[in-house]
């Protein structure tokens, strides 16, 4: 798949598609258009790693707590996220169960910051496929 993902219309908030040929890419490109709408990723070297392990009642909670690490990391930390690796996401009993690598820097004198995203929401969200997945997220900016 060529397309990671694209930005869209919205009146007040920020809105975009992420695509992936399995969930995990899509999640994967979901974070890259979040941190995008804050920093150019094309900027931000690979310096620090960080593991991240999430779990949700359903992929949609998981998504926004997956999203919203990149917030909570950039606040406490200032970690800028440049990549995603070794990302899985497994059903376990009633839960689903999110593990990856965050790789990125902190902010420096050469970081590129043009925005802020406040919260990740569930208005509008969609997640769906099964070869082909599509996640739709508004953000709060």
């Amino acid at each position: 798949m060529n397309v990671k993902y694209k930005f869209l219309n919205h009146t007040a908030d920020a809105k975009f598609q992420a695509y992936g040929n399995s969930v995990e890419e899509a999640f994967r490109n979901a974070a890259e258009a979040t941190a995008n709408l804050m920093w150019s990723t094309k900027k931000v070297k690979p310096r620090i790693k960080r593991k991240v392990s999430i779990t949700g009642k359903d992929r949609e909670q998981l998504l926004v707590k997956f999203l919203e690490e990149i917030l909570f990391l950039l606040d406490t930390d200032d970690f800028l996220l440049c990549s995603v690796k070794e990302l899985s996401i497994k059903k376990e009993k009633a839960d689903y169960a999110l593990e990856a690598w965050f790789l990125g820097d902190r902010i420096s004198d050469e970081s590129e910051i043009f925005g802020s995203v406040k919260a990740v929401t569930y208005s509008e969200m969609i997640i769906e496929g099964n070869d082909h997945y599509l996640i739709q997220v508004v953000v709060d900016v």
